[in-house]
């Protein structure tokens, strides 16, 4: 046993002024009987891994590309990693971890079969009637279309973590929203605002914003890794992005000759180290900037408090330019992504033109509807496919090449 003392950051402190406090919850939709043995903060991420939009995330793709093997992410282990590293960014500053791991484990859930390809292409089916995106489609799933409890539908979350998975990347409206980010919000989310206030124009908690950082996180380390495996690029390659340059100079100079896969590794575990102290210090900076005494102030704010520096966002970039034309648009993705997108595609249509072939419980749902209320019936049922389901409908209902398996 080693006698060295405890790094600061591995000692319990108490929670910052600014932190998030379940005991000040605003509240629930519906009003529930406190717990005697969970904070709400707790119960919202017990009912987020207990549901089944969660267990789906299992078998969904987080980038659609062509993989074979168990170790690739699903939407699932992304899930879980960007938790783990929400709850190290909201440990080191104070924040309260179990906020910030249930924002990062609902941040996900409203993302469809397919990847990217088949959000995309489910957008460009719902854009008549008011497209289709995924954070708005996970605050469906959260407060209409998981169907659990006796006295409601949804999972009934605080406002905290609805804040935060409708706001973890910013505020949606007014002056606090980029110029080069602005954009309608989704009907979805409007029309739930005006049931239950989310200050759409204010930013999300500290501990959302932590989660919002660990998805940028895990996607530049893991992306990374997945495409080495997948043969869609080398270490040498890598070497052209500065920041990973770097990286592999330093690793080499440590253990010259390592063998590949230790290599990969050590490189995965770098890039996750360098931007998370990174986002420690420019958060302490920032906050030292703000001086919140509240999370009120922390919403009110006129910039993210949690957040990287300009150096390591502009390494970011460059990670992810590298990544778009190296994996995302890699000749041999653009024929799975376009697989992908046509099964998604014909699949809309035949569900939109003939609605009772869908489940009953969902043709249900779409008997009374105008056309508007019927493709979002739709909308819902295709979002929540597993990639696996998607490929059984596609071979049940449209057959031929459309049905053929993405590889």
């Amino acid at each position: 046993m080693s006698d060295a003392p405890a790094p600061d950051f591995l000692h319990v402190k108490p929670l910052a002024p600014y932190a998030a406090d379940w005991r000040r919850t605003r509240g629930r939709l519906f009003t529930e009987p406190a717990s005697p043995t969970r904070g709400d903060f707790q119960r919202d991420r017990d009912r987020l891994i207990h549901s089944t939009a969660f267990r789906r995330l299992a078998h969904k793709t987080q980038v659609f590309i062509p993989l074979e093997g168990d170790h690739f992410r699903t939407r699932l282990t992304h899930t879980i990693e960007v938790a783990q590293i929400a709850r190290a960014l909201a440990r080191g500053l104070r924040l309260d971890e179990d906020l910030a791991e249930a924002t990062a484990l609902a941040h996900d859930l409203g993302h469809t079969c397919f990847g990217h390809a088949g959000e995309d292409v489910l957008d460009a089916c719902m854009a008549p009637f008011g497209g289709f995106d995924h954070n708005a489609h996970a605050l469906r799933i959260v407060t209409t279309l998981e169907r659990r409890y006796a006295d409601w539908d949804g999972l009934n979350l605080c406002y905290e973590t609805l804040e935060g998975l409708v706001k973890h990347n910013g505020p949606l409206a007014g002056p606090r929203v980029p110029l080069g980010r602005r954009r309608p919000v989704p009907r979805e989310i409007v029309a739930f605002d005006k049931i239950f206030p989310l200050d759409l124009e204010l930013f999300a908690s500290a501990e959302a914003q932590c989660a919002a950082l660990a998805d940028d996180i895990a996607y530049n380390a893991h992306d990374i890794d997945d495409g080495l495996r997948a043969g869609l690029f080398s270490l040498d390659d890598l070497r052209r992005v500065p920041f990973l340059n770097r990286l592999l100079a330093e690793i080499d100079a440590l253990h010259p000759g390592l063998e590949r896969v230790r290599a990969i590794h050590e490189l995965v575990r770098r890039i996750i180290t360098r931007f998370v102290e990174d986002a420690f210090a420019e958060s302490a900076r920032r906050l030292r900037l703000a001086a919140p005494q509240s999370i009120d102030d922390i919403r009110r704010c006129e910039f993210a408090v949690v957040a990287f520096s300009d150096e390591m966002e502009r390494a970011q970039k460059e990670i992810k330019d590298f990544l778009f034309t190296r994996m995302y648009r890699h000749a041999a993705v653009l024929p799975v992504w376009r697989s992908a997108e046509k099964i998604v595609r014909g699949l809309f249509e035949k569900f939109f033109s003939d609605p009772e072939s869908m489940p009953e419980e969902w043709a249900q749902a779409a008997r009374p509807c105008d056309e508007a209320g019927r493709a979002r019936v739709v909308s819902d049922y295709i979002a929540g496919m597993t990639d696996r389901y998607a490929l059984a409908q596609a071979e049940q209902w449209l057959g031929g090449n459309a049905a053929e398996k993405p590889h």
